[in-house]
């Protein structure tokens, strides 16, 4: 029992260990940290879907954290509930700067944050993870976890306190909406270059197949029978298209599809793609977002503003198992 109390092991673990250590607890401890070690190396290729978020706030600090495992029966365990919390405590107490930092912290039992996780694997035999970590630092911060399930939470910083219902709604609205970023401004550029492109190329798709649509139905063919190789097969063996209306439907596909793709006029390509890139700017932005919490179309930028002209949203963090 008291090996059980100092390693959070099953009895049965902690029996064997101390057989093997024949009656020597620190050499136990070490027994059962190597099997610990040993279970996580086995479950290394293991998918972690299920786990626990947590959070917690303190003198304008706040932190996220996510203990990850392998089932929903392990998660919901009170023993994995209770080193997620221990973990979050240790977060919040120590306000490490990433993920890693945070894995060296020390446990109260005097065990890192990493071997405990490694000790939790090695106690059910189910892989677990430190899967996620993050800290906002903001004179007012609001935090949420959902708790159905909660394998999903998010915090946000502001410049300034706002009203409470107001913070809890935006927060909330993070976890929901799932923004890219704060607001247009600081969008990652990474994610406005992929944006462009994808816009582009599906402008082009969609200026091309309006081509071959009109292309088809100048020659009397519905171009819903003809959208696809399948379609055309299907189509003809029904009798919907006889086999010359599919010869000439695979030939104005071709031509006139690869005609109007090598006549394509940029700047009208250009001006779309950029109204695209501007419809995913105001629907993935947080500030820019209809504010899910408003019945009058604000977005959260204007709900902001109404409550208290000088507040800002200055940081924000989500993580979400199910994403």
């Amino acid at each position: 029992m008291k090996l059980r109390k100092m390693t959070s092991a099953g009895m049965m673990d902690c029996k064997k260990a101390l057989e093997e250590a024949e009656g020597d607890f620190n050499k136990a401890i070490g027994i059962i940290r190597e099997k610990g070690k040993l279970v996580a190396a086995k479950r290394a290729d293991r998918e972690t879907s299920e786990g626990a978020v947590k959070a917690r706030m303190a003198g304008g600090k706040a932190i996220l954290v996510c203990l990850g495992c392998e089932t929903d029966f392990v998660s919901r365990n009170a023993d994995f509930q209770d080193l997620a919390n221990a973990i979050a405590d240790v977060a919040i107490a120590n306000c490490p700067a990433d993920l890693e930092g945070l894995k060296a912290c020390k446990m109260a039992d005097g065990y890192t944050v990493a071997e405990a996780v490694e000790a939790q694997t090695g106690k059910t035999g189910e892989k677990h993870v430190l899967a996620y970590y993050a800290i906002v630092e903001a004179p007012f911060v609001a935090q949420y976890i959902h708790t159905l399930n909660g394998k999903l939470g998010a915090l946000v910083g502001f410049n300034k306190e706002v009203p409470e219902e107001l913070a809890k709604g935006i927060v909330m609205q993070v976890a929901s909406m799932n923004p890219v970023s704060i607001s247009p401004d600081d969008c990652p550029a990474e994610v406005l270059e992929n944006e462009k492109k994808v816009a582009i190329e599906k402008t082009k798709e969609e200026q091309v197949q309006k081509a071959v649509d009109a292309a088809l139905k100048k020659a009397g063919i519905n171009p819903a029978h003809v959208d696809s190789e399948d379609h055309i097969e299907s189509n003809t063996a029904k009798g919907w298209i006889t086999p010359e209306q599919a010869d000439k439907a695979r030939e104005i596909i071709k031509t006139v599809g690869a005609e109007k793709a090598a006549n394509l006029p940029a700047q009208m390509i250009e001006n779309i793609a950029n109204g695209r890139v501007q419809k995913f700017l105001k629907e993935n932005t947080l500030t820019e977002q209809e504010y899910q919490m408003a019945d009058d179309k604000k977005t959260v930028a204007q709900a902001l503003a109404a409550a208290d002209k000088d507040a800002k949203i200055v940081a924000f963090k989500r993580f979400s198992l199910n994403d």
